[in-house]
């Protein structure tokens, strides 16, 4: 009997099923898409309803054919791409590429890579669902006609090699418009009073610690309370003499207790992961980009050996906006909860969670295939990065599946003559989720001393403080994931690819971990915003991806989607193409002197990214290569160090003098030596809600010191 074939799309997945299928099927990989628009035509047929063009993508005639082959002696094949449009896409085009007839395909889909979801795949097979396949069409062939027809304007009104994208144009604008509130914004000055007080004690309270001894059960002596109104009315201070009027007001007079307010206050899990709450926190906590938490995310999901156990897939579907958990993995976890941590951490029902508006409930949440698979366990198997992500995911979940964390709170209101102030306290009384997972490393309990209403409250300090309002904080990868999520902008696999693609055309760049954006992603988005109001549209690129959705349920037509598109968008480009007049891009001007003939040297950007170049062009034809300097100098022949890649794309920091010196660093240095060894101090980053540290690299020394603000290290770096 001929075996049947299973076709997947890498090797390591097509290993992992390999193993739990038997020998009764043939396993084998089509190593990603197979077919697709060509590179160097339009490829789109408008006059013929759109019709796409597709070739076989170069290199994939090998593979192909030994898929043909395969097929050739299966009775049955099975189609097991990804669950979602883009899989669907691409087992339709393998149907299509191999010649087969719809009678011996079938199409399984499982959302994690154990033996269990496969089988049960094998035995539940579907047909091709046309209607995915239609709303992956309508995403190409949309994305076809406004790359392969701006990208030509840009050409001729910009700068040769420009290309523009329907949704990155968007998260660019974003970009830029939040700079620019940044630029425009004018910082107020206000000012706080607080005041420290220590209760007069009355019969019957317990006895406060000592200062500087309170702990989780022992309340302080001293609490400190902010002054919010005057005279019943919000109290608002605009400098230094309005705050030290309070102050001097406020040493005369007597304060008492006022009201004290004690409840208890409930704190719910958070939800367990969806691509973009991932890729939020593997931001925040592990300072992973998009991309690189994708990557690893693959590779747990595809299947990792797991030495006696064989390869085995650790995790569920990583592309995902739905917060749904299967009924199975639910019960399971509940028992893992009750075992390991008592029966008062698992809830009495299993929690629900609401899935934002268009998510596709078919889903699942990111969570590990079995939760009995502790990060402990499968630590001698992964990669440092991959259990990093692993614990991420699994702690995630656990901690989703487990009772809310109980506090103690106490609010308490002070009356100091015409003043009223307002303190606040809180006391964790039961962990619950926070057990596993903590959102905020640094969340700490607040305590307040016993107080009653009435009580005399003696005042030690009266602390004015001045403040400024802050600007809104630049885009990083994960708030911009998180504004792209909300605003409806894209979907699970394209976040990652969006931040990727606007980094590579040079439109925006990362500076210490926030997105800047370039002259060129400026001039390329006023220029679309004058002629191409919908291109660079929040709300219109939203309504676009609400409508794939509709084609993706069959309540839309991809063609006249695509129509409706296309024809007003022909006309802008003709309005474009005739009105829009060149823009020249200034090149960016550097303290860099031209070796040759003593002028300036500007960055310019090639095919290759951004290099220096002579300002004497074409009189001095000067280049060099851009280096991105550190602000520290080489310990060795105390030349700059700067910034560079690897072949393999990961930064290192390296001599300028190169090849003439070799030192170089896999950490970031920073401007200040160790006192214990004199080696230079790279950066430690804390992660979330803990603080930056500088730490020495030379093996066995340990020392660790906190790190200097950027002031402080420009003065440490003069000094130097």
């Amino acid at each position: 009997m001929a075996k049947s074939l299973v076709i997947v799309e890498s090797p390591a997945k097509a290993r992992t099923i390999g193993k739990f299928l038997g020998r009764s099927y043939q396993v084998k990989a089509s190593m990603g898409h197979v077919r697709d628009l060509p590179k160097s035509q339009f490829g789109v047929d408008v006059e013929n309803n759109f019709e796409p063009h597709y070739i076989t993508i170069r290199g994939k005639g090998k593979v192909l054919q030994e898929l043909r082959e395969a097929a050739k002696k299966a009775e049955t094949v099975y189609l097991a791409t990804d669950p979602d449009r883009e899989g669907e896409a691409i087992s339709w085009h393998l149907m299509t590429a191999l010649g087969l007839d719809e009678e011996r395909v079938r199409r399984i889909v499982f959302h994690e890579v154990t033996a269990e979801a496969v089988r049960n795949a094998v035995k539940n097979p579907r047909g091709i669902d046309q209607r995915l396949v239609d709303a992956q069409q309508a995403r190409r062939v949309l994305d076809r006609v406004v790359g392969y027809q701006l990208s030509p304007l840009l050409w001729n009104k910009v700068r040769r090699g420009l290309s523009a994208g329907r949704v990155q144009s968007v998260a660019v604008r974003l970009i830029c418009d939040r700079q620019d509130e940044i630029d425009a914004f004018e910082p107020e000055e206000y000012w706080t009073v607080d005041v420290t007080f220590r209760p007069v004690p009355v019969n019957g309270q317990t006895e406060p610690a000592p200062e500087g001894e309170a702990g989780q059960d022992r309340p302080p002596a001293v609490f400190v309370a902010r002054v919010e109104r005057r005279d019943g009315k919000k109290l608002e201070l605009a400098n230094e003499a309005e705050a030290q009027r309070v102050v001097e007001e406020l040493a005369g007079l007597e304060a008492r207790v006022a009201s004290v307010e004690e409840k208890e206050r409930r704190r719910s899990p958070y939800a367990p992961y969806t691509t973009s709450t991932l890729q939020q926190d593997a931001s925040h906590r592990l300072r992973f980009s998009a991309s690189k938490t994708m990557r690893l995310a693959q590779e747990l999901y595809e299947g990792l050996p797991l030495g006696p156990e064989g390869h085995m897939g650790l995790i569920t579907y990583m592309r995902t906006d739905s917060t749904h958990i299967a009924a199975q993995a639910q019960a399971e976890a509940r028992a893992f909860i009750e075992e390991t941590y008592g029966p008062e951490f698992r809830p009495a029902r299993p929690p629900q969670y609401k899935n934002r508006k268009g998510a596709q409930a078919a889903h699942e949440a990111i969570r590990p295939t079995s939760v009995y698979r502790t990060p402990e366990k499968v630590a001698p198997y992964l990669s440092r990065d991959q259990l990093r992500l692993y614990r991420l995911i699994w702690e995630r979940f656990v901690a989703s599946q487990m009772s809310p964390a109980r506090y103690q709170t106490m609010s308490v209101r002070v009356a100091a003559g015409p003043y009223e102030l307002r303190a606040t306290g809180s006391r964790l009384v039961f962990p619950g989720f926070l057990q596993v997972y903590r959102a905020d490393e640094t969340e700490t309990s607040k305590m307040l001393p016993p107080l009653v209403e009435g009580q005399l409250l003696e005042q030690l300090e009266r602390k004015p403080e001045q403040h400024f309002t802050q600007p809104p904080p630049a885009y990083t990868e994960a708030s911009l994931v998180k504004a792209l999520e909300e605003l409806g902008i894209g979907r699970p696999s394209t976040y990652a690819p969006i931040l990727e693609t606007i980094q590579k055309r040079g439109y925006v760049e990362l500076v210490d971990r926030k997105f800047r954006p370039t002259e060129l992603g400026r001039v390329v988005v006023d220029l679309l915003k004058e002629y191409f109001p919908n291109i660079v549209d929040v709300e219109f690129t939203a309504r676009m991806e609400v409508a794939l959705d509709e084609v993706e349920e069959g309540k839309q037509d991809w063609v006249s989607l695509v129509r409706k598109f296309y024809d007003p968008f022909q006309e802008q480009l003709r309005h474009a193409e005739a009105t829009a007049e060149r823009v020249k891009v200034a090149d960016e001007e550097t303290d860099e002197v031209c070796d040759k003939c003593g002028r300036k040297m500007v960055i310019k950007h090639g095919r290759y990214g951004r290099f220096l170049a002579c300002s004497g062009f074409p009189e001095c034809r000067n280049t060099r290569p851009l280096l991105e300097k550190i602000g520290v100098d080489c310990p060795e022949c105390g030349h700059p160090l700067v910034k560079r890649r690897s072949r393999r794309g990961k930064t290192f920091y390296g001599c300028s003098n190169y090849p003439d010196c070799r030192f170089v660093m896999w950490q970031k240095p920073v401007p200040a030596r160790c006192p214990k060894c004199g080696s230079l101090l790279v950066e430690a980053q804390g992660g979330r809600g803990r603080k930056a540290e500088w730490v020495c690299p030379t093996k066995g020394c340990g020392h660790r010191q906190p790190a200097a603000d950027p002031k402080e290290a420009e003065a440490i770096q003069a000094q130097a």
